[in-house]
């Protein structure tokens, strides 16, 4: 059932590029520290080699996945087939998050379509690359994107976003360090 692959190759690369969301999970060191999970929507993955992927991190409530990169990089993203045939795939590796500013920004940001409110990308080297049956992920059809985030993000404009993120995103649930405010007030 369960099936390892060494490398992302062509046939998974397409697998992969046809699902509408992934999902991330990470975790702090400590054990009284919350798990997050988070889901992610289409065009949000990229794939930048066979064992490296990154996705668009973009403004949220929290910065779970950042503050815990930070801390200790491990971090998986699960994609499930909710049309055709069944199966799920994990990529679990070492990620860091990139903010603007960042030397490697402006051109990791370009392997996806522009959008507004990206706070960073989150690059993942990949260790293990697995895949699973899926038999129980329901089958369920896509009707549309969602258009709330992109319209909080233009209400927002780009001052009351950095506000927002300044109050928000610069640290964890735990209290572990997240975006950087110099880069946010710069």
């Amino acid at each position: 059932m369960a099936k390892q692959f060494p490398e992302i190759d062509a046939a998974l690369a397409e697998w992969i590029r046809a699902q509408r969301m992934f999902f991330v999970a990470s975790a702090p060191l400590a054990a009284s520290g919350h798990v997050n999970l988070s889901p992610k929507g289409p065009d949000a993955l990229a794939i930048l080699g066979p064992r490296e992927v990154a996705y668009l991190d973009l403004v949220g409530s929290a910065a779970e996945t950042i503050a815990h990169l930070r801390e200790n990089g491990r971090v998986v993203v699960m994609l499930c087939a909710f049309e055709g045939p069944p199966r799920i795939v994990r990529l679990h590796g070492r990620g860091t998050a990139v903010e603007p500013g960042d030397a490697s920004f402006t051109a990791l940001v370009r392997a996806f379509a522009p959008r507004d409110g990206v706070r960073s990308v989150i690059r993942i080297a990949l260790e293990r690359i697995s895949d699973s049956c899926g038999y129980g992920v329901p089958v369920m059809r896509h009707e549309a994107d969602r258009k709330q985030l992109d319209a909080w993000v233009d209400r927002k404009g780009a001052n009351g976003l950095r506000e927002y993120q300044l109050a928000n995103n610069t640290q964890s649930l735990d209290g572990l360090p997240a975006l950087r405010a110099e880069t946010l007030r710069s």
